[in-house]
């Protein structure tokens, strides 16, 4: 296969280019202008489309095992291969819960078969409790990409303590779901505007910057590794920024709904917009941009979080938190960063490929020859409309807003994963 003509996006060299890539054997063989394909070659032509390192999301939900009516490993990594990824990382918190070799394998095997890489993180504690440390060493030896119990808050310090001193010794990262419940009555919505508007206590913001302002603190002093999951405050954003600058090893994602939308986004759609931690004002927003730009804010990841229409359906105390964002989430990169400049279609994409690959030790995310031949053909200047989804849910406020940026393919291996 040779890719003709398109705009390189290079995270590494920080620079845009157009040139060929010729990929063989599943590998990037050669980068180039001009470069003449044999007779046996497919020939893809990106004139005016950009080319980038396929995305890798490093915080996916893909409910299996377990809750397999809501999304499986296939049709979320058809739903990732829509939206360009070609690399992702899935939670933990299944049915049984993926804190055992077991699991981890089924999940891993089940990944084997699809188009794209499927990755599974450990859980760091036995059953989510917070109470017992999983066995960090078996998990990662059999393959696990990082440990969180994500979805589930770390309340005791002294076992995050514990949790952090063995991942150091073991060089990996540890991501958290920084919420408190002790600060929230009616989680899914930012105490403020919406929940008012519902008559409900809500989720303050100081539900994350307590638990934020602590795994900084024990980050910095034990020297671990740690990813503070889907960042949703400025406060909170202030504290990591402090934290980078302190020296500790401290990263941080944000999802394209809080850089896009607020709590009105609540209010205007109900239960699709509830999510954990929940959209919070306009304020907050714009402070997650201002991470992204500096850097304090190291990647984008979805959060995709898929539930049934029934599931939707109930009430706002009732209803689950999250919303699916695979497909869309590149689109709201672009729509959101890049056309109102906020950052650069580089810096996007660095924050989409490069940096998770780098953060969770994945030799992924560049167009080094000799790599996997990930990539993402997608044309910026593409407006378009979600309607439908290849996940099983539907569970987004995006359905129905104009987007800027479409995926035109996506590569994975040197094979072609999804074509639109």
């Amino acid at each position: 296969m040779i890719i003709k003509n398109g705009l390189l996006i290079d995270p590494v060299k920080e620079t845009e280019y157009v040139a060929d890539i010729r990929i063989s054997d599943g590998k990037i063989a050669e980068i180039g202008e001009n470069l003449v394909a044999a007779a046996e070659e497919e020939i893809i032509d990106a004139t005016g489309k950009c080319v980038a390192p396929g995305l890798i999301d490093g915080h996916v939900h893909f409910r299996d095992p377990g809750f397999t009516y809501k999304e499986d490993i296939h049709t979320g990594a058809l739903s990732a291969a829509a939206g360009g990824f070609t690399t992702v990382i899935c939670m933990a918190n299944t049915k049984p819960v993926v804190d055992n070799v077991e699991t981890l394998k089924y999940v891993l095997d089940a990944g084997k078969e699809e188009k794209i890489n499927v990755l599974q993180a450990g859980a760091v504690s036995v059953g989510f409790k917070g109470e017992t440390m999983t066995n960090f060493e078996e998990l990662l030896e059999n393959g696990a990409t990082g440990l969180t119990d994500d979805g589930i808050p770390l309340k005791d310090e002294t076992f995050v303590r514990a949790a952090m001193e063995r991942a150091k010794a073991l060089d990996v990262v540890l991501s958290f779901h920084e919420e408190d419940p002790a600060f929230i009555t009616n989680n899914g919505v930012n105490r403020g505007k919406a929940s008012e508007f519902f008559g409900i206590g809500g989720s303050p913001e100081e539900a994350e910057i307590s638990l934020v302002k602590r795994d900084c603190e024990l980050a910095k002093e034990i020297g671990a590794k740690i990813n503070v999951q889907h960042i949703s405050s400025g406060k909170a954003v202030d504290l990591v920024r402090q934290a980078k600058a302190s020296g500790a090893k401290v990263y941080s994602e944000a999802t394209p709904h809080h850089f896009t939308l607020t709590e009105e986004a609540c209010i205007k759609h109900g239960t699709l917009a509830k999510m954990n931690p929940p959209l919070r004002t306009e304020e907050d927003r714009l402070a997650i941009i201002r991470g992204l730009q500096d850097g304090t804010i190291d990647m984008i990841a979805t959060d995709h979080a898929p539930h049934s229409e029934e599931e939707k359906a109930k009430a706002i105390t009732e209803a689950p938190s999250g919303i699916i964002g695979l497909e869309t989430s590149l689109s709201l990169g672009i729509t959101s960063l890049v056309k109102p400049g906020h950052l650069s279609l580089v810096e996007l994409i660095k924050k989409m490929s490069l940096n998770p690959a780098v953060i969770y030790g994945l030799d992924k995310g560049t167009f080094n020859v000799g790599k996997d031949a990930d990539l993402v053909i997608f044309d910026t200047e593409t407006c378009w409309t979600p309607e439908k989804y290849f996940s099983k849910a539907t569970n987004t406020p995006f359905t129905g807003m104009e987007l800027w940026g479409k995926v035109y393919m996506t590569i994975c291996g040197g094979e072609t994963a999804f074509k639109n």
